[in-house]
């Protein structure tokens, strides 16, 4: 990917809605290789969606918790029925298997701590668990999408860019 990929990239990580001519003048490209830049990124599976961003308490989900899960089976058949029974929960938004001191890492919405409860319920007796641990969140400061997009790697052999004389420095 290029400087100019990566500008594409974090523009529809901000606003997948803008329109391919919005985007094309914004990265200084006529909306055709602008559109084929972006196909390109889906086929390569660089960009794996376009979704609307809903706040969960528009929806009656106004509980987060996060849920540490540690397990006594490591068999491949355990992880796939566990992933299979987790993945299918849809308060689960986000499943993570993790290094360290708790095997698994979930991130659930919910309504309150009754749907909660409901939720835990089925999940401890859908598959054997070692240990269960849920942390509520009392409030999200800070939530995104958006990955940060780093700068393209300079190329071999290309000359540094050259910097401007800024306030303070003085020219040669």
């Amino acid at each position: 990917m290029d400087a100019t990929d990566r500008k594409l990239l974090a523009l529809l990580q901000s606003d997948a809605s803008l329109s391919i001519a919005d985007l094309a003048a914004r990265v200084n490209l006529s909306p055709t290789p602008c559109w084929k830049r972006i196909q390109k990124m889906e086929r390569d599976g660089v960009i794996v969606g376009r979704v609307a961003l809903v706040r969960p308490e528009a929806l009656g989900l106004g509980l987060t918790a996060f849920v540490s899960i540690e397990t006594g089976d490591h068999s491949k058949a355990w992880l796939a029925r566990f992933a299979s029974v987790v993945s299918a929960m849809p308060e689960v938004m986000d499943f993570y298997r993790m290094a360290g001191d708790v095997d698994y890492m979930l991130r659930v919405a919910v309504a309150d701590i009754q749907a909660y409860d409901a939720f835990y319920k089925r999940l401890i007796e859908a598959i054997p668990l070692k240990n269960v641990t849920s942390r509520f969140a009392m409030e999200r400061i800070k939530a995104t999408t958006a990955y940060a997009v780093p700068p393209a790697p300079s190329q071999p052999g290309a000359a540094p860019a050259r910097r401007s004389a800024g306030r303070g420095q003085a020219r040669k």
